[in-house]
């Protein structure tokens, strides 16, 4: 497995990102897990991003170690999410990660979907949201 650090990361976790995954990890007694930050093909912009807690990340994946949380992102994923910062918002309607990609060329109103210029499609988004 890749180790990168977070002076070289191309992934960013915030303050409030890197204090939600630690709770989540510590509420879930989960101490050797890592965060698993992947992209996948779906929602309504083309490609989606997904995040779950990992007990064995793969030797192929890319690790990063930031504020003693380790990310773990697979190299397909890594082309999609390089320059990428992970937020975590919780306001009044609601909580939740946020993904900034300098990537996207167009995203979902929901924020979970997005598109780059290499899966755009031929016509353009209106950038309505029909994510469930």
């Amino acid at each position: 497995m890749e180790q990168v650090d977070k002076e070289r990361s191309e992934i960013t976790l915030t303050e409030a990102a890197i204090q939600r995954v630690r709770n989540i990890i510590a509420e879930g007694d989960l101490a050797n897990h890592a965060l698993r930050v992947f992209v996948s093909g779906g929602g309504c912009s083309g490609l989606q991003y997904g995040m779950a807690l990992e007990k064995d990340p793969r030797d192929s994946d890319i690790r990063i170690t930031n504020h003693g949380i380790d990310v773990v992102i697979d190299p397909m994923s890594m082309n999609y999410l390089t320059g990428a910062t992970i937020d975590y918002v919780d306001d009044l309607m609601g909580g939740g990660f946020r993904i900034e990609n300098p990537n996207a060329i167009a995203s979902c109103g929901c924020g979970n979907s997005f598109r780059t210029a290499e899966n755009a499609p031929a016509e353009a988004s209106d950038g309505s949201c029909n994510c469930s």
